[in-house]
């Protein structure tokens, strides 16, 4: 007869998985912020001064609001 014990937790096995996966989700997470703000810089940048104007910005806040800091 086999009896197999279900109540053991698999300790340092999970761990390690779930560390590795933490790893490339916090590794992914940055290249996709990293993205979002290049995008969002050369958007700004092929604006004209007229424009960046309209929308209440300066050349100078490309890079603060590419960055995701507020502006006021």
């Amino acid at each position: 007869m086999t009896v197999f014990d279900t109540t053991r937790s698999s300790y340092g096995s999970h761990g390690r998985a779930s560390r590795l996966g933490a790893t490339l989700a916090s590794i992914f997470g940055a290249i996709a912020s990293w993205n979002d703000a290049r995008v969002t810089r050369n958007a700004l940048a092929e604006l004209s001064d007229r424009e960046l104007d309209d929308i209440g910005l300066v050349r100078g806040d490309i890079d603060m609001v590419a960055n995701g800091r507020r502006h006021f």
